[in-house]
């Protein structure tokens, strides 16, 4: 049986670490880092995330300055209060909550944001920075990822990765961070031919296709690294992710569970970039290069 790589665990365990951060230098900056969430319609998903990450500001002694816009919301106006949130000295890391409703381009929105506050990394010069290995604040849920890998001390290099999506937000960072530690890594996506034949060569296989319980038994290799990113609401009841885990979990060494994987390390490393740029604003340690560079 497979080995269950538990994110709530080492979630906890960074955050200790942070508030122990923010407690040492608070006192000389006279503030604590602010991070401040733009959540934009009422998407359900999108608040349940967003209250997590309220929660978790409010364990670590982030201050928490988001704003929760209406859908029918423009985009001019939406770009003024990034704006205002890129001048605002109270504010070290900015989200901006996606989906956005429709009719709305998150692209320019995201390119409105200042790359030194860009909590999640999906300004353009942060993932140029993420590209050329570069120091920046890297995105959440793949920096999540490689942590959680980490701390199970999955040897990385040389080996081979396949990761199952190629969206900016998860596939292509990750697939980036993998190639980074030295492994091997192929790209999968919705239009690649007998994926089995091919996630079956992985030694660590990341999965983050969107597609409830897309990935089962014939899709791994035994002995493999499974991190399933995937996160869904079950018509019956209760959660599932990309991969069926009861065919899965007995071939694999390891396994992320959902839920209680990824997601909280998503979280947790959204707070980590904000302490980051707080500390790095002022010229301080932060103490935390292990998690990002």
């Amino acid at each position: 049986m497979a080995t269950r790589l538990d994110g709530r665990e080492l979630a906890a365990a960074i955050e200790t670490r942070l508030a122990a951060t923010i407690a040492a230098h608070q006192p000389r900056l006279g503030r604590p880092p602010g991070l401040a969430v733009l959540r934009v319609g009422d998407d359900p998903a999108s608040g349940v995330y967003v209250a997590n990450k309220e929660k978790a500001c409010g364990r670590v002694g982030i201050r928490s300055l988001g704003a929760h816009l209406p859908a029918a919301t423009e985009a001019e106006q939406i770009r003024a209060r990034i704006e205002a949130l890129n001048a605002d000295p109270a504010v070290d890391g900015i989200l901006l909550q996606l989906p956005l409703p429709g009719g709305l381009d998150a692209a320019p929105l995201l390119m409105a944001l200042d790359p030194a506050k860009d909590a999640d990394g999906l300004h353009t010069l942060n993932l140029g920075r993420l590209l050329k290995r570069e120091p920046g604040p890297r995105s959440c849920t793949p920096a999540g990822v490689m942590a959680l890998l980490a701390r199970a001390g999955v040897e990385l290099a040389g080996r081979r990765a396949v990761v199952v999506g190629r969206s900016i937000l998860v596939g292509q960072p990750m697939a980036l961070m993998l190639q980074a530690a030295d492994a091997t890594v192929t790209v999968a996506h919705s239009r690649t031919r007998d994926l089995p034949s091919l996630t079956r060569e992985a030694e660590v296989l990341v999965v983050a296709a969107g597609r409830p319980r897309m990935l089962g038994a014939e899709h791994v290799r035994p002995g493999a690294v499974v991190v399933d990113v995937g996160i869904h609401r079950r018509p019956e009841g209760g959660l599932c992710g990309d991969v069926i885990v009861e065919e899965v979990e007995p071939l694999a060494a390891a396994i992320t569970p959902v839920p209680g994987g990824v997601g909280p390390m998503t979280v947790t490393m959204l707070l980590v970039n904000t302490v980051v740029a707080w500390c790095r604003r002022h010229g301080l340690e932060h103490g935390l290069g292990d998690l990002v560079p």
